[in-house]
Protein backbone atom coordinates (compact mmCIF):
# COMPACT_ATOMS: atom_id res chain seq x y z
CA UNK A 1 0.00 0.00 0.00
CA UNK A 2 1.32 3.47 -0.48
CA UNK A 3 2.37 5.55 2.47
CA UNK A 4 0.33 8.76 1.69
CA UNK A 5 -3.05 6.04 2.12
CA UNK A 6 -1.51 4.91 5.80
CA UNK A 7 0.61 7.43 6.79
CA UNK A 8 -2.48 9.07 9.24
CA UNK A 9 -3.63 5.72 10.34
CA UNK A 10 0.12 4.58 11.15
CA UNK A 11 1.43 7.78 12.71
CA UNK A 12 1.12 8.13 16.75
CA UNK A 13 -0.83 4.85 17.46
CA UNK A 14 1.60 3.46 19.71
CA UNK A 15 4.97 5.00 21.44
CA UNK A 16 8.20 2.92 20.31
CA UNK A 17 8.71 0.29 23.36
CA UNK A 18 5.52 0.51 25.14
CA UNK A 19 3.42 -2.67 24.52
CA UNK A 20 -0.06 -2.12 23.12
CA UNK A 21 -1.62 -3.28 25.67
CA UNK A 22 -0.14 -3.60 29.02
CA UNK A 23 -2.65 -5.50 30.90
CA UNK A 24 -2.29 -8.40 27.95
CA UNK A 25 -1.98 -12.06 28.52
CA UNK A 26 0.86 -12.73 31.62
CA UNK A 27 3.58 -14.56 31.22
CA UNK A 28 3.35 -18.61 31.64
CA UNK A 29 -0.70 -18.44 31.13
CA UNK A 30 -1.66 -21.11 29.31
CA UNK A 31 -3.85 -21.83 26.44
CA UNK A 32 -7.60 -22.25 27.28
CA UNK A 33 -7.69 -25.47 24.68
CA UNK A 34 -4.73 -26.96 26.26
CA UNK A 35 -6.15 -26.56 29.69
CA UNK A 36 -9.53 -28.44 28.55
CA UNK A 37 -7.03 -30.92 26.81
CA UNK A 38 -5.09 -31.61 30.08
CA UNK A 39 -8.57 -31.80 32.21
CA UNK A 40 -10.23 -34.50 30.07
CA UNK A 41 -7.34 -36.41 29.89
CA UNK A 42 -6.28 -35.82 33.62
CA UNK A 43 -5.16 -39.62 35.39
CA UNK A 44 -5.29 -41.32 31.83
CA UNK A 45 -2.09 -40.88 30.90
CA UNK A 46 -0.93 -44.50 31.99
CA UNK A 47 -4.22 -45.82 30.32
CA UNK A 48 -3.09 -44.35 27.17
CA UNK A 49 0.50 -45.04 27.07
CA UNK A 50 -0.99 -48.52 27.53
CA UNK A 51 -2.99 -48.88 24.37
CA UNK A 52 -0.61 -46.88 21.94
CA UNK A 53 1.91 -49.51 22.73
CA UNK A 54 -0.46 -52.42 22.87
CA UNK A 55 -1.82 -50.89 19.13
CA UNK A 56 2.14 -50.48 17.81
CA UNK A 57 2.68 -54.06 19.17
CA UNK A 58 -0.45 -54.80 17.18
CA UNK A 59 0.67 -53.68 13.99
CA UNK A 60 -0.70 -49.89 13.52
CA UNK A 61 2.13 -48.02 12.33
CA UNK A 62 1.24 -44.76 13.29
CA UNK A 63 1.09 -45.86 16.97
CA UNK A 64 4.55 -47.70 16.20
CA UNK A 65 5.92 -44.43 15.03
CA UNK A 66 4.82 -42.76 17.85
CA UNK A 67 6.19 -45.20 20.54
CA UNK A 68 9.09 -44.67 18.82
CA UNK A 69 9.60 -41.26 18.49
CA UNK A 70 9.23 -41.15 22.18
CA UNK A 71 11.52 -44.11 23.08
CA UNK A 72 14.59 -42.92 20.50
CA UNK A 73 13.69 -38.80 19.37
CA UNK A 74 15.67 -37.97 16.56
CA UNK A 75 19.11 -36.54 17.26
CA UNK A 76 18.94 -32.92 16.14
CA UNK A 77 23.01 -32.93 16.25
CA UNK A 78 25.52 -35.47 16.44
CA UNK A 79 28.68 -35.67 18.60
CA UNK A 80 31.60 -34.97 15.86
CA UNK A 81 34.80 -36.43 16.81
CA UNK A 82 38.07 -35.32 14.45
CA UNK A 83 41.89 -34.54 15.37
CA UNK A 84 41.86 -31.19 16.15
CA UNK A 85 44.92 -29.17 16.82
CA UNK A 86 45.29 -27.83 20.35
CA UNK A 87 44.15 -23.94 20.96
CA UNK A 88 46.28 -21.97 22.76
CA UNK A 89 46.21 -18.22 21.18
CA UNK A 90 44.07 -16.76 18.11
CA UNK A 91 46.54 -17.45 16.11
CA UNK A 92 46.30 -21.10 16.16
CA UNK A 93 42.97 -20.11 13.84
CA UNK A 94 44.34 -20.72 10.44
CA UNK A 95 45.75 -24.25 11.66
CA UNK A 96 42.25 -24.80 13.23
CA UNK A 97 40.58 -24.17 10.53
CA UNK A 98 42.61 -26.25 8.25
CA UNK A 99 42.05 -29.13 9.90
CA UNK A 100 38.31 -28.76 9.56
CA UNK A 101 39.01 -28.31 5.79
CA UNK A 102 40.78 -31.04 6.16
CA UNK A 103 38.07 -33.38 8.13
CA UNK A 104 35.12 -32.17 5.60
CA UNK A 105 37.10 -33.12 2.18
CA UNK A 106 37.82 -36.85 4.43
CA UNK A 107 33.72 -37.30 5.18
CA UNK A 108 34.62 -36.99 8.82
CA UNK A 109 32.11 -34.27 8.87
CA UNK A 110 29.35 -32.24 7.21
CA UNK A 111 30.06 -28.75 5.34
CA UNK A 112 26.96 -27.60 8.09
CA UNK A 113 28.51 -29.23 11.08
CA UNK A 114 31.89 -27.72 10.09
CA UNK A 115 30.17 -24.35 9.87
CA UNK A 116 29.09 -24.55 13.17
CA UNK A 117 32.57 -25.35 14.44
CA UNK A 118 34.07 -22.58 12.52
CA UNK A 119 30.98 -20.10 14.55
CA UNK A 120 32.75 -22.01 17.68
CA UNK A 121 36.05 -21.03 16.66
CA UNK A 122 35.25 -17.52 15.94
CA UNK A 123 34.05 -17.10 19.19
CA UNK A 124 36.84 -18.72 20.88
CA UNK A 125 38.94 -16.53 18.93
CA UNK A 126 37.03 -13.07 19.61
CA UNK A 127 37.00 -13.79 23.00
CA UNK A 128 40.95 -14.36 23.20
CA UNK A 129 41.46 -11.46 21.72
CA UNK A 130 39.54 -9.24 23.92
CA UNK A 131 41.19 -11.05 27.00
CA UNK A 132 44.75 -9.86 25.22
CA UNK A 133 43.40 -6.73 24.62
CA UNK A 134 42.52 -6.47 28.45
CA UNK A 135 45.83 -7.24 29.36
CA UNK A 136 47.12 -4.76 27.29
CA UNK A 137 45.77 -1.93 28.05
CA UNK A 138 46.37 -3.20 32.04
CA UNK A 139 49.56 -2.65 31.42
CA UNK A 140 49.37 0.64 29.72
CA UNK A 141 47.98 1.62 32.55
CA UNK A 142 50.60 0.70 34.60
CA UNK A 143 53.58 2.85 32.97
CA UNK A 144 54.86 5.83 34.29
CA UNK A 145 54.37 8.87 32.36
CA UNK A 146 58.02 9.34 31.45
CA UNK A 147 57.61 5.84 29.97
CA UNK A 148 54.17 6.69 28.17
CA UNK A 149 56.08 9.79 26.95
CA UNK A 150 59.42 7.99 25.82
CA UNK A 151 57.12 5.60 23.67
CA UNK A 152 54.99 8.68 22.29
CA UNK A 153 58.70 10.41 21.19
CA UNK A 154 60.05 7.59 19.07
CA UNK A 155 62.24 6.08 21.71
CA UNK A 156 64.44 9.10 22.09
CA UNK A 157 65.41 8.83 25.37
CA UNK A 158 67.31 12.18 26.92
CA UNK A 159 66.25 13.90 24.10
CA UNK A 160 64.10 17.58 24.58
CA UNK A 161 61.95 17.33 22.12
CA UNK A 162 58.14 17.13 21.78
CA UNK A 163 56.70 14.10 20.92
CA UNK A 164 55.60 13.97 16.82
CA UNK A 165 52.05 14.17 16.46
CA UNK A 166 50.11 13.34 13.10
CA UNK A 167 48.25 16.44 11.69
CA UNK A 168 45.47 16.37 8.84
CA UNK A 169 44.80 19.49 7.11
CA UNK A 170 42.23 19.93 4.56
CA UNK A 171 43.18 20.36 0.73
Amino acid sequence: MPTEKTGGQQTGRFQKGQSGNPSGRPRGARNSATLAAEALLDGEAEALTRKAIEMALGGDTVALRLCLERIYPPRKDRPVTFALPPITSARDAADISAAVAAAVSNGDITLSEAAEVAKLIDAYVRAYTAAELDDSMARVGQLTDAELLRIASGGRVGENTTPRLLTITTR
